[in-house]
């Protein structure tokens, strides 16, 4: 057998990965409900600044209330149509745009895993306590067995140069294949994920909530 082939074989087939995108969103609307009680304890109205989100997310969750306004806050500016949200553009590990505790809540899903090294993880959590008078920021766990950006078991504790081949030769679950080496290795650069220990060290005194799946640790819910 070809070694591309053999490669392939190792990525989830069409089926399983139909079936984890259902658990998937089964579990992220599982862990929206928990953002909700969250937000419904808070005095109206409600400034909510949602670091690197996007409008099919809320679009997804079917959140839209008169007296909560969302800032989405990316590298760039994004077309917005969906009721209470606007669209900034900004670096989530220099806020300057925002003054202290700006924010009634600063919402974060599996974003700070993507800003890079771990003192640039560091800056965005300082900021993040420093613009909302609360905050909840959700990440994958380091250490649940498949990596949720590629779907392959134990992938992010690959070898640098094995994770470039893999990316290069083999089609995703997801459908997409990188079209050069470039452009693999700056997609591992993109992601750093945590540990309970560097999340703590990033949030202290903050509640971290477990997501469990299958009784593992699938990702964490930082709460403030």
């Amino acid at each position: 057998m070809h070694t591309t082939n053999r490669l392939k074989s190792l990525f989830w087939t069409t089926e399983e990965h139909n079936m984890w995108r259902v658990w998937q969103t089964s579990m992220r609307r599982r862990r929206f409900v928990y953002f909700e009680r969250l937000i419904s304890s808070l005095p109206r109205p409600v400034r909510v600044l949602d670091v690197g989100g996007t409008q099919e997310f809320w679009e997804k969750m079917e959140f839209a209330r008169d007296d909560v306004q969302i800032t989405v806050y990316n590298l760039s500016v994004t077309s917005i149509t969906y009721p209470g949200l606007i669209s900034m553009k900004g670096d989530a590990r220099e806020m300057r745009e925002f003054a202290d505790k700006e924010f009634d809540l600063v919402f974060s899903n599996s974003v700070i895993e993507h800003v890079g090294l771990y003192h640039q993880q560091r800056q965005m959590a300082q900021e993040v306590q420093r613009v909302g008078k609360r905050y909840y920021v959700q990440t994958p766990n380091r250490y649940f067995p498949i990596e949720p950006h590629v779907l392959l078991p134990l992938f992010q504790f690959f070898p640098f140069g094995l994770k470039v081949f893999i990316l290069t030769h083999c089609r995703s679950p997801w459908g997409w294949k990188m079209a050069s080496e470039q452009e693999a290795k700056n997609y591992i650069r993109a992601i750093r994920l945590l540990t309970e220990k560097e999340l703590r060290n990033l949030f202290p005194g903050a509640k971290i909530y477990k997501e469990k799946f299958f009784g593992l640790t699938k990702s964490f819910m930082v709460s403030q």
